[in-house]
């Protein structure tokens, strides 16, 4: 009898964690104005399926699956939707998290960031801050001076290698 009551129970609590409730900073979220606004139907036809999931439907990739998690070139991380600047290679770190890591956003503008309380938990979101695009979350834990970690879904950027200086010059 126990198992039984503590199996609805458990099955109870995840079914709550995973309730996506509306609350005045979800709403706030939806009423943001970005430069680049599409239908969700425009973004299909430009996205892949994973990007898709991922930047319109603040989805995730499993850790240590994205193609910039252990990647440590120079240059520029882009947003895969529309192409603005995100990070740079400078910012970046690994932190271990199974996701690419930076300290900072290439600009102010760059990111544009809002609660979340999916889950059962709660976080900041990070999203694209000129199309709106879930990129992923920032955290307070990160190694660096700025304290910050975000944590960035590898589909969700585009990388560009930076232009290297000719030596010879």
């Amino acid at each position: 009898m126990k198992t039984i009551f503590f199996c609805i129970a458990l099955s109870g609590y995840l079914i709550s964690c995973t309730a996506q409730e509306t609350t005045p900073l979800e709403k706030e979220k939806t009423n943001m104005e970005f430069k680049i606004s599409k239908t969700e139907e425009e973004w299909r036809k430009t996205l892949t399926q994973e990007q898709f999931y991922v930047l319109r439907e603040k989805g995730t990739e499993r850790p240590y699956t994205g193609k910039y998690n252990m990647f440590f070139e120079d240059g520029t991380y882009y947003c895969s939707a529309c192409n603005a600047p995100l990070f740079t290679s400078d910012s970046k770190f690994d932190s271990h998290c199974g996701w690419p890591s930076f300290d900072r956003a290439i600009s102010d503008s760059a990111i544009a960031e809002v609660a979340d309380y999916a889950h059962g938990m709660v976080r900041t979101e990070i999203m694209c801050g000129t199309c709106g695009g879930h990129i992923g979350h920032v955290f307070d834990d990160g190694p660096t001076e700025t304290g910050l970690r975000y944590c960035v879904n590898s589909v969700s950027v585009e990388f560009d290698e930076a232009k290297k200086e000719n030596p010879k010059k």
